[in-house]
């Protein structure tokens, strides 16, 4: 791109203007949710679900009333007065407690959570004064997790912005400079969030409520770490070359390698979601790709012609001035310095690094996964308490029976339910077009181990019965744990051959990019296990959901190489002039601070996913804080440098690397 005042204004020109009209006239496309979007193809859970819909009412979830006495038993004639609102009520045998099983239509999330407000309002006004009111059961829990999200994608935009303003203000220390990244960026966000939607419902993939907010972490997050590089090399540059419109094009060249090949590894390791078995993962990726592609975008094409439209004046107080030594010349920074005693000893500091990563990996030795659906929350809504309630006076399984759908006799898979152990009742549903449906009442409290047996169980059992399928909530969970260790199996070393390849294409290298990798992978393990001792040490959490080892890899490890990209290509560029040793320091001296900063900042804006009161979400903020944070502190700092220089020439084999090279 030809850097030139009129250039630069039309180009800013247009992307704000074509982005403000997309944005405003078409808007984020709208959903059209499935009962199944989160479940994985192909499990007998995803079945129920979808079969449920053939049922006569379209039944794909029920609601749980509960009334307690506040003070001992219920009133008979309340009892008689329930009995005729609902078709079937079912008082404890302690006299303190009465359900009604109530079915709900709504499919789709949204739907869900208005009928569950309805039906709150409804039982609260037939609740005289001393008996409490409250709603449970699957649909109620679902539509206290749908909840989550009102207002989520404002929340986590305002969050974020937040985190980065303040963060480049810090890098900056300019009162106007931070500006011109952040709007930028934000504009890149937004039009990133319109092209995704439409993209993913023009190619029939589906996303959920979490889709916007995470896309708008990793664009903020990218977006701002590939503006941090480009701004970083522009600065030095405005030392060398008194025209502000030469010295842009200088650090867009020197920029545009590494943040081409970081940004394509990030979007093809994000692309290997579309083979998940889970339809909203899919989703995830997919809009994630698309919009690392318009954050890096507007970081090489937008951002530049931004930029040189302001004077040296916007870097004030710190304007760089010509004839300043470029950050690279440096003997003093503290990343000279830090530099300098690592390749004085580099043995003795590699070995250091990878002990400390070894010792945070030991906590994955303790790692229990799989959260059942009370443990999703981080703030406990009326669904679980309700449950908790309900449990003290029936099975502890009533509040969400397991689903039988079935084609074959039902008072036979009725019997062979009932004869198998930790089934406390099996009671029949719902019969339409050869279908039944039987609720089975488990003795075991959802989400625990006996739960899980005697699901397993009843599946066995009923495995003779054609047509019969066992779902729910505790089947769902078994079968999502499936899905993600197949997901893990298949994607993990999938995304690990596309980073391989694509540093190998961009170093020429074998040797480098297997080092490399194999740092970023410590880093992922060593992430995993001290994330694990803050989940249970600080925030309680008794388990790891079953959905962040993947994800976690997938941003760790394309995030992280990215660091190493910046790092490498940096060092490789100076050992043509000043040799290998020197390459590297000088490497390390120019990348030090703008990659720290970008580092912090990046993790500090996954952390913001923790403002959702989703446990999930925190835990996958927390895994990935920690692992950039330990990626920017140590193994990029520390590890890779000492590397490069305790095996010289060998790091890069079999490509020839120094002075002249």
């Amino acid at each position: 791109m030809s850097f030139r005042p009129l250039t630069a204004v039309v180009v800013v020109l247009l992307a704000l203007l074509s982005s403000g009209a997309l944005i405003g006239a078409v808007g984020e496309a709208e959903r059209s949710p499935s009962v199944s979007d989160n479940l994985p193809d192909g499990y007998d859970s995803t079945t129920v679900a979808d079969l449920s819909q053939e049922l006569p009412s379209g039944e794909g979830s029920v609601a749980i009333a509960l009334f307690t006495a506040d003070e001992g038993e219920l009133d008979q004639a309340f009892l008689g007065q329930l009995g005729s609102e609902y078709d079937a009520i079912q008082p404890s045998e302690d006299g303190t407690a009465v359900i009604a099983v109530i079915p709900v239509e709504a499919t789709g999330a949204t739907e869900i959570a208005d009928e569950v407000a309805d039906l709150r309002t409804e039982i609260g006004d037939l609740a005289p004064d001393g008996v409490t009111a409250q709603l449970t059961g699957p649909a109620a829990i679902q539509a206290d997790l749908a909840g989550v999200f009102d207002g989520a994608d404002l929340t986590l935009l305002l969050a974020t912005a937040t985190v980065v303003a303040v963060l480049l203000i810090a890098t900056y220390r300019s009162p106007f400079l931070w500006l011109v990244p952040l709007i930028v960026v934000a504009v890149a966000d937004r039009l990133a969030a319109v092209v995704a939607t439409h993209g993913l419902a023009f190619a029939g993939v589906t996303w959920d409520e979490s889709t916007v907010g995470i896309l708008s972490v990793l664009v903020f997050g990218a977006g701002t770490d590939y503006a941090l590089l480009l701004i970083s090399r522009y600065r030095d540059e405005l030392r060398r070359h008194e025209n502000r419109y030469v010295a842009m094009r200088a650090a867009v060249r020197g920029t545009l390698e590494p943040v081409l090949a970081s940004s394509t590894t990030v979007v093809l390791g994000l692309l290997t979601l579309l083979l998940s078995v889970i339809p909203t993962t899919r989703g995830l990726g997919l809009a994630c790709a698309i919009g690392v592609v318009i954050a890096a975008t507007f970081a090489l094409a937008v951002l530049p012609c931004a930029l040189v439209l302001f004077g040296r004046w916007v870097f004030w107080p710190l304007v760089p001035r010509v004839g300043q030594d470029a950050l690279v010349d440096s003997r003093t920074s503290l990343w000279r310095r830090l530099g300098e005693r690592v390749a004085a000893r580099p043995a003795i500091f590699a070995s250091a690094a990878v002990l400390v990563v070894a010792s945070l990996a030991l906590g994955l030795t303790q790692v229990k996964q799989g959260l059942s659906e009370s443990e999703q929350f981080l703030d406990t809504p009326e669904s679980i308490t309700a449950a908790d309630r309900l449990a003290e006076s029936y099975p502890a399984g009533a509040v969400d029976p397991t689903i039988v759908l079935t084609r074959a006799d039902p008072a036979e898979v009725t019997s062979a339910a009932e004869g198998v152990e930790g089934v406390a009742s099996v009671r029949p549903g719902q019969e339409g077009d050869g279908l039944a449906r039987l609720d089975v009442v488990l003795d075991a409290r959802a989400g625990s181990e006996q739960a899980e047996e005697t699901v397993v169980d009843l599946r066995s059992a009923l495995a003779a019965y054609d047509g019969t399928y066992v779902g729910g909530s505790e089947a769902e969970a078994l079968d999502a744990d499936d899905a993600a260790q197949r997901d893990r199996f298949l994607l993990i070393p999938l995304i690990l051959g596309l980073v391989l390849l694509g540093l190998g294409l961009l170093l020429r290298s074998i040797a480098a990019p297997l080092l490399l990798v194999a740092t970023v992978v410590g880093t992922y393990f060593g992430a995993l296990g001290a994330s694990w001792w803050v989940y249970t040490g600080v925030f309680g959490f008794e388990a790891m959901d079953v959905g962040v080892p993947l994800l976690a890899f997938l941003f760790l490890v394309a995030l992280g190489v990215d660091y190493n990209i910046f790092l490498v290509t940096r060092a490789l560029e100076e050992a043509r002039g000043h040799g290998l040793r020197e390459g590297m320091l000088r490497g390390l001296t120019a990348t030090g601070g703008v990659i720290t900063s970008a580092g912090i900042l990046l993790a500090a804006v996954f952390a913001v996913l923790g403002v959702l009161p989703l446990v999930v979400l925190a835990q996958l903020g927390i895994v990935i804080f920690v692992g950039v944070l330990l990626d920017t502190l140590l193994v990029r700092t520390v590890l890779v440098p000492a590397l490069t220089w305790l095996l010289g020439e060998k790091f890069w084999w079999p490509r020839k690397v120094g002075s002249g090279a």
